[in-house]
């Protein structure tokens, strides 16, 4: 905000109650209006109504417009080419290079937009595992931005933590800047460019929060390998005998409604690092898709949307009542909502767990010919996390219309990649066969034809065939092979239709299905990213330029 009238604000008083003796003149921000140092949810409630930031809603949650951007803009994301990390990037479609120079310039026009304009920091850690935690801060235009910031990441305890911190990396966000392509060799007016020498990111000309989030997780994914720990795009959870399960998968496949389970704790739903530790969370909070959630079927993640304090994008509500209608997609079917851990019952305080017992590949099969549920051998099980095969859901990046898009995203999350695809796939191998764990690949796509004719697999059944998988009942049935790739379909299970096991039964014309399914196969062959498979089965994933990295 640009308070050139010099308004008191409603927690100016307490803008630097928790203010960090490493200050923001560091990194070059300086002449500003007001620093509002790590307000608390209550104070920035004040500020984000006083700014007109957002609304609130019946029971409490705030209601934020991001503006022209409702997803993440994949596109526009650049990294700082520079030779303390150049060799270790994967560079291409993910990993766009950028000028040192470039860079320089772009921040030095973000540090002039910012004089005179007031800001907003948040100090926190990312990595639940002391071992390997990194604190870094967020510094944001919106009041709204912070709040994100704060339910999202983990935070100090004490004043004198807060005043001791010193950030590792930070994250800049201002979503009123708008870069000048002609100007700053940026692709459009949004960038996300990172800076791994600098230890810094800014983002610019997007309110979509996700960029904040997940531009942390692109550096973590960065970092990790190097201390030989295997960064995922996974949620996670246990149960009561401490039995950890993973569920890799974008976004729209189910990782936070399937780990939501209220017979298991949850560690988290997003982001985590798999260390010889362990499993831990990289964050605090969740950050969930809400369109058209059900009270009977996300009862967990339905009661966060009524819960002061979590963050609602996009979502339309009525004025007048201030009801919330999660149904409506007029603005986007990519509304999320943003919430601590530990608004889901049962979550698990600590956000870490033991070395996974069952890692679950999710998939949105779009093309309606892929079981729902089959047993992966630890090389199938590489074979699909390197493909990454799954469909893009409507509003999860921008461009993206109604119907979903069939895409290959390695390691199931290859915008956030930094090395090449094999680094982490041989991690993951690696940690696989060493604490034993049977990985299943589950299809929470189509059944009965593609996207338009068939219908979505319930979630009833999904979690049956996972529950069935977890407690180690769906070891004990019979199996056969799939014609297509090989790995092991059950026949049956408890609580599930023989017809939804068989997706070929489902389907009018065995014949159409086949071809479908070879269709759907060759796709696989032609990914640029099957070439990557032979890397990790004969364990050649290229060096890391880095000290040497802890045994995986």
């Amino acid at each position: 905000m640009n308070n050139l009238l010099d308004i008191k604000t409603p927690a100016q008083a307490q803008a630097t109650a928790l203010k960090s003796d490493y200050g923001l003149d560091n990194l070059g921000l300086t002449n500003l209006h007001q620093a509002y140092w790590n307000l608390s949810t209550e104070a920035l409630y004040e500020e984000i109504i006083f700014r007109n930031e957002a609304r609130i809603t019946q029971q409490g949650p705030i209601v934020a417009r991001t503006g022209q951007h409702t997803g993440r803009s994949a596109s526009d994301k650049v990294i700082v080419r520079e030779a303390t990390s150049e060799n270790n990037i994967w560079w291409g479609q993910y990993n766009r290079p950028f000028a040192p120079s470039k860079f320089d310039e772009l921040y030095s026009r973000v540090q002039g937009f910012f004089q005179q304009r007031d800001v907003f920091v948040q100090d926190c850690y990312v990595g639940a595992d002391p071992g390997y935690r990194m604190p870094i801060r967020i510094i944001t235009e919106f009041a709204w931005h912070a709040l994100f910031a704060r339910n999202m990441f983990l935070l100090p305890k004490t004043n004198e933590e807060y005043r001791r911190h010193i950030p590792e990396f930070t994250v800049i966000a201002a979503p009123s800047f708008k870069g000048l392509p002609q100007i700053d060799a940026t692709a459009t007016n949004t960038f996300i460019a990172l800076n791994f020498d600098q230890r810094l990111c800014i983002v610019g000309n997007t309110a979509y929060a996700g960029e904040i989030k997940k531009s942390i997780f692109t550096v973590l994914n960065y970092l990790l390998p190097l201390q030989g720990v295997m960064p995922m795009h996974c949620s996670a959870n246990q149960g009561k005998d401490g039995d950890v399960a993973l569920f890799f998968g974008l976004s729209g496949t189910g990782k936070t409604t399937l780990s939501a389970d209220p017979n298991r704790g949850l560690i988290g739903d997003d982001e985590h690092g798999w260390s010889d530790n362990g499993v831990f969370n990289f964050e605090g909070g969740c950050y969930a898709k809400v369109i058209a959630l059900s009270p009977t079927a996300e009862p967990q993640i339905y009661a966060t949307t009524r819960r002061f304090g979590t963050i609602l994008e996009n979502v339309v509500f009525d004025p007048v009542t201030r009801l919330v209608d999660l149904d409506d997609e007029s603005i986007t079917e990519n509304t999320r909502g943003s919430y601590p851990l530990e608004y889901i019952d049962h979550a698990v305080t600590e956000k870490r767990g033991g070395h996974p017992k069952n890692v679950v590949l999710l998939t949105c099969d779009a093309s309606g010919v892929m079981p729902p549920i089959a047993k992966l051998t630890p090389e199938q099980a590489m074979y699909q996390f390197i493909s990454g095969y799954t469909s893009k859901l409507a509003g999860t990046e921008v461009g993206l219309g109604k119907e979903p898009e069939i895409t290959f995203s390695t390691c199931f999350g290859g915008p956030f990649m930094v090395h090449h695809p094999s680094v982490y796939a041989d991690l993951l191998r690696r940690k696989i066969e060493r604490y034993g764990a049977t990985c299943w690949l589950v299809n929470t796509g189509w059944v009965g034809g593609p996207y338009g004719i068939g219908k979505r697999i319930s979630i009833q059944h999904t979690r049956a065939l996972l529950n069935a998988a977890l407690n180690g009942n769906l070891l004990n049935v019979e199996y056969c092979a799939d014609p297509v790739f090989g790995f092991q379909v059950p026949k049956t299970c408890e609580g599930v239709p023989d017809s939804v096991l068989d997706p070929a039964g489902s389907w009018q014309n065995k014949q159409v299905y086949m071809q479908k399914y070879r269709q759907l196969a060759s796709r696989f062959v032609d990914s640029r990213f099957s070439c990557c498979f032979a890397a990790i089965v004969f364990q050649v994933s290229p060096p890391l330029s880095a000290p040497a990295a802890r045994s995986a």
